[in-house]
């Protein structure tokens, strides 16, 4: 049984037990194309600092020029940004 699968049974339990029942759409889980990538779990480190994000909760205190600093230094890359404040 798949993790798609799982998460579906998991759901049935969960609403029956509430009272509700719902009908899913079952879909059978994919392979992936090496050409067009790989699993999320299968990736490198390196791709996801290259490609990833970097999700924080900045502290009051820093700019986020300063903040956006810090995580170039940390992950030593030449490009990064923030989206919305920080």
């Amino acid at each position: 049984m798949g993790l798609a699968e799982r998460g579906l049974e998991f759901l049935d339990k969960i609403t029956e037990r509430a009272g509700y029942r719902n009908t899913w759409i079952r879909v059978r889980e994919a392979d992936t194309n090496p050409d067009y990538g790989v699993l999320p779990y299968n990736r490198r480190v390196e791709d996801l600092i290259e490609f990833g994000v970097v999700n924080l909760d900045k502290p009051p205190g820093p700019t986020s020029h300063e903040v956006v600093a810090w995580v170039k230094k940390l992950f030593n890359i030449g490009k990064a940004g923030h989206g919305g404040t920080l």
